[in-house]
């Protein structure tokens, strides 16, 4: 837009996201790299949460985000709209440029899908979990990766303070919710969720609120907590069927309910090996927990789906 080229555009952007810690902005830094393209120095910085950035490079004002962001400054958005709309129904994030309080262009950035992501999703599904994806990517954005994934319901446009608003939603609807998280604004939310999933290659605050760290990073690993924590509640019902049969049988024995009938008395050796025997039961039944193998997912492949996921706005 306004007469900036494309390299030109991309340079000013990626000059000003140098300094911002968000993976959208490193993989614009990192997509001018890949073009050859040299960044220039940038004099202020300035991150705006869950907006934007504003910064100033060589001499020029540059205002990188958000429609909001931009908007905000006086700047109209509308001329992109179009082009944004058709990028966001790819599944790609659009980021809006302007200099010097004009609009300059838009950068897309595709958040690439994790091969395992749609097959962890059908598991999780499969296992009667109902998966919710909270972004504050825009709308047309997050129906089409939810889309891709097979996420049905879908929470766009969250602000990074406002996850934790969404997670207590979520409970106040009567479910309980495990949330999985990697950055710094997901602390919260896994915090309030009922067990937090921290992403093992994500930050060390979201690791430090989490109940459970994914070390390799993988959504299976969610699929793989799901499974054995019930397999090891399961194990633990079982104990106590065993533990309370064995003293459900043997106390009244021990205690000659059987004498006036029959004369007859448990012996001492008896009573010895059964309180054994009852013991190696539990032991040996919470040992088959070892051989637990995690769930295999089936080949990675996108959601071909029809109908469009609904999308519902932040809570405000």
């Amino acid at each position: 837009m306004n007469g900036f080229a494309e390299d030109e555009l991309v340079r000013l952007v990626a000059s000003a996201e140098h300094s911002s810690e968000h993976p959208l902005g490193q993989a614009i830094v990192q997509g001018a790299a890949d073009h050859g393209i040299d960044l220039a120095e940038v004099s202020e910085f300035d991150s705006v949460t869950g907006k934007g950035i504003t910064a100033t490079v060589e001499g020029h004002r540059l205002l990188v985000g958000k429609a909001a962001l931009l908007t905000e400054a006086g700047i109209d958005t509308a001329p992109l709209e179009t082009d944004v709309d058709r990028l966001a129904a790819e599944g790609k994030t659009p980021v809006f440029a302007a200099v010097d309080d004009r609009l300059a262009g838009v950068v897309a950035v595709a958040d690439t899908v994790k091969e395992d992501s749609a097959a962890a999703i059908a598991e999780l599904k499969r296992l009667g979990l109902e998966v919710v994806m909270i972004t504050g990517d825009n709308r047309r954005t997050a129906e089409a990766i939810a889309r891709q994934v097979g996420i049905d319901r879908v929470l766009a446009e969250v602000l990074p303070e406002h996850k934790a608003q969404e997670i207590a939603r979520l409970q106040d609807e009567g479910k309980r919710v495990g949330m999985v998280g990697d950055g710094i604004n997901d602390a919260p939310a896994l915090a309030q969720a009922d067990v937090g999933f921290a992403i093992g290659t994500g930050t060390d605050v979201a690791i430090e609120a989490s109940d459970i760290t994914l070390i390799s990073g993988a959504l299976g690993g969610v699929v793989t907590a799901v499974t054995l924590s019930r397999a090891t509640m399961r194990n633990i019902r079982q104990n106590l069927v065993l533990a309370f049969v064995y003293n459900t049988a043997g106390i009244p024995l021990a205690a000659g309910v059987l004498y006036p009938l029959t004369g007859w008395l448990l012996s001492p050796i008896i009573a010895a090996a059964a309180m054994a025997l009852s013991s190696l039961s539990v032991v040996g039944n919470a040992n088959r927990l070892r051989t637990y193998t995690p769930t295999t997912l089936p080949a990675a492949r996108q959601q071909a789906v029809e109908a469009k996921t609904p999308v519902e706005a932040a809570a405000s």
